[in-house]
């Protein structure tokens, strides 16, 4: 039979129970992996978005300012405006659903 250890646990804390070792390895491969997950997403969470200007993103991707208005035209970059300024996300991609 196969149990999920860490289910069982949670139902029964003060249950005694004899473990396979491999049994054992797979409960804590898992409880590693969903550690990580969590961790991954309070980090995710907690990084502040950065906003480039026009020309950094320009300087970055090395691309003209005719390049970039078309990118912008075609829906491969979206600018957002902050007030009259427009700026682009750093790392999120955001893209036209037809890319």
């Amino acid at each position: 039979m196969n149990y999920d250890l860490i289910e069982l646990a949670k139902r029964c804390p003060d249950l005694a129970i004899t473990v396979r070792l491999a049994d054992l390895v797979e409960a804590n491969r898992g409880l590693i992996e969903e550690t990580k997950r969590e961790l991954a997403q309070s980090l995710e969470a907690s990084k502040p978005e950065t906003y480039l200007t026009r020309e950094k993103v320009m300087e970055m991707l090395e691309v003209s300012p005719t390049t970039l208005w078309r990118w912008e035209k075609c829906g491969y970059l979206i600018p957002i405006s902050i007030g009259s300024k427009r700026r682009y996300r750093q790392g999120r991609a955001e893209l036209h659903p037809g890319t």
